[in-house]
């Protein structure tokens, strides 16, 4: 049993993990250093949110960010002509997360099996060749005739370089064959923002540098403005218009692999995790503590009253019928139940197709089982014996805030007391997490969706999947990317060093929504195309704020409803050092303080949406492109996660 038990988790794990992501072929940092850091970074941000925006829809974009031509940044990123739409943004998610490494370099690139994205001090969007261009070259061929291969290679290549750059979206892949058993394909590719005769002479001279590599079974050259490869494998996908034959691209063949084994039960895999950490726990040196400290929770739930059965909560739940849902979000989906003594309860089902599952399962029920406040959601148990893992909390009727905020049908019920009282709530209840638990947490994922309400409009946060402990004497935890875009902290998505500074962020960001009854997200907001953040700032330096208050709390509040909004823009300035600890922003908030210093300016306010370029400005020439990606805005919880 242990044997078939093993079998099938370690199928899963090896199926669903082999390949974290399109592999990194090169990154390219600039020796020179900003003097600036902490402004580069922000820019660094907006330049790349911006990107990304274009990316999501075209494949392809390029930004700028900056007022002050010091500090300036600009941005590049594009996928290869053979990836999918959702390969694209798989890879450009990759680049993302490795490309600030090279902070504060002025200038930095990278190049992935996928993609290319690059930042700059100036505008590099036009150039074709650099002193930093290079080639990668792999392991030498096993082909015995090894003078037909580099010359069936080096025909290859001249061919795809002669062709590249007339086609309209300077691509072209092709193949050879060498003899039957061996297959040579190639692919040569220019950034869209060169022109025409630049693209070809990037290609002549990453063709050139390319077959220095013959015989290498593969060869890639990365240039600045351009990308040739030749391999023995085939690593692209043909569209179905190619004479070719089609084939998965291997980023969606990974993905597709990891998805298929859905399919291995949860308690296949509970059943493997804790007879493999029991079994390492006896093990004595060498075991992993973290190992160690989940079998004994799983033990100790079982022992206690938090285990709950699987039948029990089926049945509560009449099935996981569609009409007891709640709600869903990143790692799983909410149902209303009824238990046999009448209790009402809300149930978390679990998503199981992430290797994180026993992290993000574990990581909830330890965290919040130690915690106890009156704005925090309690958690009544869980069950770890059926064929899906589950957590049970306390039912909160009002659902989230999100779900009335954004609703112009029932936002009218969230008058102004009620609002201030969500707002007081919620950093009540975050103060507590940082400062006053018996241990010290980091949320990670603050916003709308996961602060619930009561019956009588009390907030209670809730979804702890990505917390975080944070010991006393440590002043960051270096993490891998997550929580929701739009609500993430600038200092956080540049670097992963998370900090409580970073739910303060989000908070902010959750007051100024709950004020202004719009919703903050990655793209813009706003007619004129502004994001909420830049709107905001603008009507702040010009002393007009109140021209954004709700339309729906109009006569309802006045003064106060200006400290609020101040109290939002401290906590969401640009820089973290800046935004006050959250048990001062409850004396903000509750008058105990009402000398408030003077907020900076938030980051991200220089983002705007594609309505609002106007033609003959750089700017303008960013948001112009067609639409070869379908656009998707997607406020889910998100995990990147680095290696250690």
């Amino acid at each position: 049993m242990v044997l078939t038990i093993l079998s099938f988790f370690l199928l899963f794990t090896t199926l669903a993990t082999s390949d974290d992501g399109p592999a990194i072929v090169k990154s390219i940092c600039s020796p020179n250093k900003t003097q600036h850091p902490e402004i580069f970074d922000v820019n660094f941000v907006n330049a790349m949110e911006i990107v990304s925006q274009k990316v999501a829809t075209d494949g392809f974009g390029i930004s700028v960010s900056g007022e002050n031509v010091s500090d300036r940044v600009y941005g590049l990123g594009q996928c290869f002509g053979y990836l999918s739409s959702i390969d694209c943004q798989l890879c450009y998610a990759e680049s993302r997360v490795k490309l600030p490494l090279c902070l504060p370099s002025t200038y930095a690139r990278i190049y992935l099996d996928g993609c290319f994205l690059a930042y700059g001090y100036y505008n590099f969007s036009g150039d074709i060749v650099d002193n930093w261009d290079t080639s990668v070259c792999g392991s030498s061929t096993n082909e015995s005739n090894s003078t037909d291969f580099r010359q069936m290679a080096n025909g290859l290549v001249k061919n795809l370089v002669s062709e590249a750059y007339g086609e309209r979206d300077y691509y072209k892949v092709g193949n050879v064959s060498v003899s039957s058993r061996l297959e040579i394909y190639g692919m040569a590719e220019c950034w869209r923002s060169v022109n025409r005769s630049g693209c070809k002479e990037c290609l002549e001279k990453a063709g050139e540098s390319v077959v220095g590599c013959l015989p290498a079974a593969d060869g890639k050259a990365l240039n600045a403005g351009c990308y040739v490869r030749y391999s023995t494998e085939k690593f692209y996908e043909v569209s179905l218009s190619s004479s070719s034959s089609s084939g998965g691209s291997s980023v969606g063949r990974r993905v597709g692999v990891a998805l298929g084994c859905v399919f291995v039960s949860a308690v296949v895999i509970g059943a493997a995790i804790f007879w493999i950490r029991r079994k390492g726990s006896s093990a004595g040196a060498g075991t992993d503590d973290m190992d160690d400290n989940s079998a004994e929770i799983i033990r100790s739930i079982s022992e206690s009253n938090l285990s709950f059965k699987y039948a029990d909560l089926r049945k509560a739940t009449d099935n996981f019928d569609q009409r007891n849902k709640l709600g869903q979000g990143g790692y799983g989906s909410v149902y209303k139940g009824v238990l046999p003594d009448g209790r009402d309860i809300a149930v978390k089902r679990l998503f199981l197709n992430t290797r994180h599952w026993a992290d993000q399962f574990f990581n909830e029920v330890n965290l919040i089982s130690q915690i106890q406040h009156k704005n925090l959601v309690k958690l009544l148990g869980c069950s770890i014996e059926g064929p899906e893992s589950l957590l049970v909390y306390e039912y909160l009727c009002n659902n989230s805030l999100d779900q009335f905020l954004f609703d112009s049908f029932k936002k009218n019920e969230l008058d102004w007391q009620r609002r201030f009282n969500i707002i007081v709530g919620t950093a009540e209840g975050l103060a507590y997490l940082h400062d006053a638990s018996a241990i010290r947490i980091i949320h990670r994922d603050i916003k709308a969706s996961n602060i619930l309400l009561d019956e009588r409009f009390k907030p209670k946060i809730a979804d702890f999947g990505l917390a975080r402990c944070f010991a006393e004497d440590q002043t960051h935890l270096s993490t891998g990317l997550a929580g929701t875009l739009g609500y993430m902290a600038p200092e956080y998505v540049v670097h992963g060093q998370l900090t409580e500074k970073a739910d303060i962020y989000s908070y902010g960001i959750v007051v100024l929504e709950l004020i202004t009854g719009r919703k903050n997200s990655s793209l813009a907001t706003s007619g004129e195309g502004h994001s909420l953040m830049s709107l905001i700032w603008d009507h702040y330096t010009s002393k007009t704020l109140m021209e954004l208050l709700d339309p729906y709390l109009q006569g309802q509040c006045s003064e106060e409803v200006l400290n609020v909004f101040h109290v939002g823009l401290l906590c969401t300035q640009a820089s973290p050092n800046l935004r006050p600890p959250m048990w001062k922003v409850v004396e903000m908030l509750t008058g105990k303080g009402r000398d408030l210093p003077l907020p900076t300016q938030p980051p991200f306010i220089n983002v705007k949406g594609a309505e609002s370029s106007s033609g003959g400005s750089e700017a303008s020439a960013i948001f112009s492109s067609s639409s070869k990606y379908p656009a998707s805005v997607n406020l889910m919880s998100l995990s990147i996660v680095r290696g250690r």
